[in-house]
């Protein structure tokens, strides 16, 4: 297993999900000349760092026992990872205090490292939510690989922290280097809003959440084959974004009873949000999670599921193919799974190993609906 090795640490971490024989490292580049950089010029000892966005753990974990260190990311299985590798490396569990990206951060900070998210929408707020949360003299430091950092991302630390210097690339990984200056107050353009028309309800979509402008196409080729006559049945909504799904399913179904999990804590967050718009006090379980990783087995009569084919910059059907198969763990023996896919992915033949039988329910020229039975 590679090694992060910099002047505050060797770590030995994992990504989270985990799999056999992980082709991926937990760290790369950028994270290492973040670090080195920080190293290079110096900081305080006991100073407080907020890290913004460290996917498994790598920069706030480095810090730790020099630095008070105030982790936050949109990302339950980032979250995940942190914890697992702070134990992995001898640390406490919650030696990093975390802050979802849902919740207010408390300042000052001395020091802000951020790894640049792939959504701008999410940095654009985190610069944001920074306003009143650094103290003086304060350093901001967005890292990236150079492929993956758009010239938006130098703009918005630009707008909302101050003047930028760009890095020389160091093993094709940047660092942009803001100078904070006294700036705003800004007004946040996020969450965002749409109004859908069947069903009629509006849709509040905070910054990290998938298609937050508009109705993703998957979802809009799913929503008229979404099962009917559901009685009292227990429902979840995998991977749920903003709830639409589960939402649509409940309007029509009074009697079931909803789950809606996703990994993104803003997901969470503006699912729980629309569900009592649309549904009042309705009873539901909203909740981020890894999947249905934390779902009993044999408790669920049926699954609707949109799944990601990414994670993060990596793309794949990983994260599917779990999704599948904890699908059909949390499942009661007759109970369904219903997914949208892209019709080139081949989740038939996919979802074919996992449950006893597959139908197409319905199709498009790009996507189509699927139902498994365990």
């Amino acid at each position: 297993m590679p090694v992060l090795e910099t002047p505050f640490a060797q770590l030995h971490l994992i990504r989270q999900p985990e799999q056999q024989n992980e082709p991926l490292q937990a760290f790369d580049a950028a994270d290492e000349y973040v670090l080195n950089h920080l190293a290079e010029q110096g900081l305080p000892a006991n100073s407080r760092v907020l890290v913004l966005n460290d996917s498994f753990g790598a920069l706030a974990i480095s810090l730790v026992g020099s630095m008070r260190v105030t982790s936050s990311s949109d990302s339950f299985l980032a979250t995940q990872a942190l914890e697992k590798n702070l134990v992995r490396n001898h640390h406490a569990f919650d030696a990093v205090t975390i802050v979802p990206a849902s919740h207010p951060l408390t300042g000052p900070f001395d020091c802000v490292l951020v790894r640049v998210p792939k959504t701008l929408a999410l940095l654009e707020e985190q610069l944001i939510r920074l306003q009143g949360q650094l103290a003086p003299g304060a350093r901001v430091i967005a890292t990236a690989m150079v492929k993956h950092l758009p010239r938006a991302a130098g703009d918005l630390l630009e707008r909302y922290i101050g003047p930028v210097q760009a890095s020389l690339a160091v093993k094709k990984a940047r660092l942009l280097i803001a100078t904070p200056e006294a700036k705003g107050p800004f007004t946040s353009p996020y969450p965002s809003r749409y109004v859908m028309d069947e069903p009629a309800i509006e849709l509040l979509n905070h910054a990290n959440v998938f298609c937050r402008e508009g109705l993703d196409i998957g979802t809009r080729a799913f929503l008229p084959h979404l099962p009917k006559n559901l009685g009292s049945a227990r429902v979840a909504d995998l991977g749920c974004g903003n709830g639409v799904l589960a939402i649509a399913s409940a309007l029509n179904n009074p009697d079931a009873q909803y789950t809606l999990v996703d990994e993104s804590f803003m997901a969470v967050q503006s699912a729980l949000e629309n569900w009592q718009a649309a549904l009042g006090e309705r009873d539901v379980i909203v909740r981020a999670d890894d999947g249905l990783a934390g779902q009993a087995p044999d408790s669920l009569d049926v699954v609707l599921c949109n799944p990601p084919f990414h994670q993060q910059q990596v793309v794949g059907d990983f994260l599917a193919w779990r999704m599948f198969q904890q699908a059909r763990e949390a499942l009661v023996v007759g109970g369904a799974l219903y997914i949208v896919g892209n019709r080139h992915l081949g989740y038939h033949s996919k979802l074919a190993k996992l449950f006893r039988g597959v139908e197409q329910v319905a199709a498009t020229p790009k996507f189509v609906i699927l139902k498994a039975r365990k």
